[in-house]
């Protein structure tokens, strides 16, 4: 079987469950349920829960903190250099910031700093999302 290859499958739900999720696929634009399904299933896999520790990722940090925060954070950012690619700060109000930390590296090092980030006192909200990377095949010069 190709790697590719689309394989069939049945999926029994009741009613009521169906009709929800055609309503919400429909309103996100799916033109069936096996687009959805696929979508669902790929979210599902690359979940960091799912995931090795000592797999490579890359994804996002995604936090809302008061702006008192900004020095502890920016400690913390530094003592983590090698795992942050890019960051995006953005002013929502008077108290409080947005930013979206871009992150590449081995998971277990990206939960630490999720949980260090997610722990200091002003964060309101911090979330971890990646995705697997798959290793870099070597370039050939010919």
């Amino acid at each position: 079987m190709e790697d590719n290859e689309l394989v069939r499958f049945g999926v029994s739900m009741n009613r009521d469950l169906v009709e929800q999720f055609d309503k919400l696929i429909a309103h996100q634009g799916y033109n069936n349920r096996s687009e959805a399904l696929r979508d669902l299933v790929r979210k599902a896999l690359i979940d960091p829960n799912q995931l090795r520790l000592d797999e490579q990722v890359a994804g996002t940090i995604v936090l809302v903190y008061h702006h008192h925060l900004s020095d502890g954070l920016t400690e913390l950012q530094h003592r983590f250099h090698h795992e942050i690619v890019s960051t995006m700060h953005i002013h929502l109000n008077a108290q409080q910031c947005l930013e979206i930390i871009v992150v590449r590296g081995v998971l277990k090092r990206l939960k630490e700093l999720q949980q260090s980030i997610q722990v200091l006192k002003q964060v309101v909200y911090a979330e971890l999302s990646v995705t697997h990377l798959e290793p870099e095949e070597p370039h050939s010069h010919e």
